[in-house]
């Protein structure tokens, strides 16, 4: 029976996974059709190229990859998503920036404004709290990479900041319009980089207790959860 119940636990874990993995999928293919939009060739549409490298991290085949950039770039009328963010507050009034991809307004909002409550937070209206983010790039580099190597080449191509993070990696902030650039450099010169996004970071930041921070990755696990709901971002130290 041992057996059989171990056998039950990881078809079950795999099950989950695997959900998980097509929750990821096809948010990532909402991404990439809307980007799209904008333009078929991602070398010129870097919102598309941002989109296609991030599934292409997450191992999307590239058919898959082709068939959302050409439904995005024909305008298929059946195609109707549009990009809506949703501002409100969690535990101990933190920030909460949430960005969505939807086809239908009114389910995604309701879905939203429910979750917040369930998990004790609460909408906000538009502008409450996004003041309090700033858009920018976010390239992390694998641990043990050369801080001066980076520093060198990221500041050179107009980089905002460098830092060694705790498990080694170097993170590099750009504005977003210096991304690329300095993504490209790094690129180039053969650095490792494990990821690379464009981002909202908070000028301000709320300190947590630990009871707080369940909480608060409670509510935004949910949020993340759902399917309209692409990014999350919060203040929270």
């Amino acid at each position: 029976m041992s057996g059989h119940s171990k056998w039950a636990n990881i078809k079950h874990r795999k099950g989950r996974q695997d959900a998980a993995k097509g929750k990821i999928f096809t948010k990532l293919i909402r991404e990439i059709t809307v980007a799209a939009r904008q333009g078929a060739d991602a070398s010129s549409n870097f919102k598309l190229r941002l989109a296609v490298d991030k599934a292409l991290s997450q191992n999307m085949s590239r058919d898959t990859i082709d068939r959302a950039i050409k439904r995005g770039s024909g305008n298929d009328e059946s195609d109707n998503m549009e990009e809506i963010t949703y501002e409100g507050y969690g535990v101990n009034g933190v920030a909460l920036l949430i960005e969505c991809l939807t086809d239908n307004r009114n389910r995604t909002v309701s879905e939203v404004r429910y979750t917040l409550s369930k998990h004790g937070g609460n909408m906000g209206s538009s502008g409450s709290v996004s003041y309090l983010f700033k858009p920018c790039g976010v390239i992390t580099l694998a641990a043990g990479t050369s801080e001066d190597q980076v520093m060198e080449l990221a500041l050179e191509h107009g980089a905002d900041d460098i830092t060694t993070l705790d498990d080694g990696a170097v993170e590099v902030v750009t504005s977003p319009d210096k991304f690329w650039d300095v993504n490209n450099a790094l690129v180039a010169a053969g650095l490792n980089i494990t990821s690379a996004d464009l981002t909202k970071i908070a000028t301000t930041k709320v300190s947590l207790d630990d009871e707080a921070s369940e909480k608060l990755f409670n509510l935004v696990s949910a949020l993340e959860d759902l399917d309209d709901v692409q990014n999350v971002f919060t203040n929270a130290e």
